[in-house]
């Protein structure tokens, strides 16, 4: 389990995979309007954080001693929570709600997951509805299963091999091209020189 969780105001987990995440979350930070939606479906926010113009004022008020106020306008709510987060100590944070809506927001807040390893130095990992997303560096291996849907981004390395795969990864020049490979047994095996950004699904493709 993570040591944080990140809820952000884009789709509100339904699957069990992030739920469960939700429901066992030792820390829960809610970016501004999604502390409206967690408290909605019975979620208590240890913490609020943001520029506060989605919170209702009577929210506001009652929610006070959690609401952490970021003015600053270079860095999206996702990374205001994320910096908070740290502060307390915490390295490996899970985020849910991230995607869905808008869908710049959603591609925003995926590439931010390679950004955060680099200049944070944090375990950053994004819950779908069907899957999650994940950064890799260096030789990594991965536990999978026969039929798993695996989509690799090519972020910053210059040499890639695998073992395990539907179809040989190879060092990929457009973000497309990695995507739609699939997992032939229990384990992955990634000898990679740099960042990789892995998205596996929670089941196996259908026939």
């Amino acid at each position: 389990m993570p040591e944080a969780v990140i809820l952000a105001d884009g789709d509100f987990p339904s699957a069990d995979v992030p739920l469960q995440i939700l429901r066992e979350a030792r820390f829960l930070c809610c970016c501004d309007g999604a502390a409206i939606k967690a408290i909605g479906q019975g979620f208590a926010p240890d913490a609020i954080v943001g520029d506060g113009d989605s919170l209702p004022i009577d929210i506001k008020n009652q929610l006070a001693h959690l609401i952490h106020h970021e003015s600053e306008q270079e860095d999206n709510d996702l990374t205001k929570a994320t910096r908070f987060c740290m502060a307390k100590g915490f390295k490996r944070i899970a985020y849910l709600g991230a995607t869905g809506k808008r869908e710049d927001h959603t591609l925003g807040n995926i590439f931010l997951l390679p950004h955060y390893v680099r200049q944070y130095g944090i375990t950053p990992e994004i819950y779908t509805d069907h899957g999650w997303f994940c950064v890799i560096n260096g030789p990594t291996e991965l536990v999978t299963f026969p039929g798993q849907q695996i989509s690799l981004f090519n972020v910053s390395c210059k040499d890639v091999k695998g073992d395990g795969f539907k179809w040989n990864p190879y060092v990929y020049e457009e973000f497309w091209q990695g995507t739609l490979n699939e997992a032939t047994g229990n384990h992955l095996m990634l000898s990679i020189d740099g960042l990789m950004l892995v998205y596996r699904t929670y089941l196996a493709k259908k026939i």
